[in-house]
């Protein structure tokens, strides 16, 4: 081939890379859909937490500290699942990790938990309209030889300012019980498939956490008349109030296993109905949220 032949095609050969490359620019590349944000189901023992896994598809395990994260789907959706372990301290790093790791578009806190009001039974559930750390608490000033006077301590609100919680001005500003509110959606949802519920009612309450196991009835009565305090655990406060720091939606949702305060004994099998029921109201709240 001459060199004239060569340059000849060689310059109909760019001149046609030129036109498909042209032709290129002008097709349109569907963008990735956006990845759907989970929702964080918690549950801080193996009881209150491997149910619900269980029910995941295409699922992968994760460990942070104390916490087991389960990653999967449900019915399509993407749903983190953490075992959060027992415990404010447990439950507060857990959904700090779960926030700052999975970015869930709300968290649901469930599980068991000891009741403080007479009018409710093993099986019932609560729907957290609110909860409270039901562990910080100042005592009043009593001398040596004085004792302990547990129903005279003082509420102590810890966020009130960033002075010290017990000495000083700032101390009155912090003698108050701190409530955080569960997410009017959330709370809505449940109410949606309460029917569906039949192993008691389903009502909205106060849950209380502490790091305590409060067996105690007049303490029990006391923090249900002071407080308004409905059931009792360790968790739902610390995941709220780590969540309400975030701008997450939380709610918890606690089954009564026990009531001290009218002869319920403990049973452990209304761990996994509560996750049922959770199931039922997370896939109506994700049905809305479409």
């Amino acid at each position: 081939m001459s060199v004239f032949r060569r340059i000849i095609v060689f310059a109909s050969l760019l001149i046609s890379a030129f036109v498909q490359a042209d032709n290129f620019k002008q097709v349109a590349i569907p963008a990735a859909p956006a990845t759907q944000a989970p929702v964080m189901i918690q549950g801080p023992m193996p009881i209150e937490a491997e149910h619900f896994a269980g029910l995941l598809d295409n699922v992968r395990k994760e460990q942070s500290g104390h916490a087991t994260f389960y990653l999967g789907t449900l019915n399509g959706y993407p749903i983190v699942v953490a075992q959060t372990g027992k415990g404010l301290e447990n439950t507060a790093a857990a959904t700090a990790i779960g926030i700052e790791r999975y970015r869930p578009r709300a968290i649901i806190n469930q599980g068991t938990s000891g009741g403080h009001d007479p009018s409710l039974k093993v099986g019932d559930i609560v729907i957290g309209k609110r909860s409270v750390n039901a562990s910080n608490f100042k005592t009043p000033f009593r001398a040596k030889g004085e004792g302990s006077a547990p129903l005279e301590w003082l509420p102590m609100d810890l966020l009130a300012s960033s002075g010290s919680a017990g000495e000083g001005d700032s101390a009155k500003d912090a003698e108050r019980i701190r409530y955080y509110l569960g997410s009017p959606e959330l709370i809505a949802a449940a109410h949606a498939v309460k029917h569906e519920y039949e192993r008691g009612k389903v009502v909205e309450g106060t849950i209380a956490s502490g790091n305590f196991w409060n067996n105690e009835v007049d303490r029990i009565a006391w923090l249900h008349n002071q407080f308004g305090t409905s059931t009792e655990e360790m968790e739902t406060a610390a995941a709220a109030q780590v969540a309400e720091a975030y701008g997450v939606p939380f709610v918890g949702i606690r089954v009564l296993s026990n009531n001290l305060t009218n002869g319920g004994h403990y049973d452990p099998t209304t761990a996994t109905d509560c996750q049922a029921f959770v199931q039922a109201m997370l896939l109506h709240y994700l049905a809305g949220e479409k």
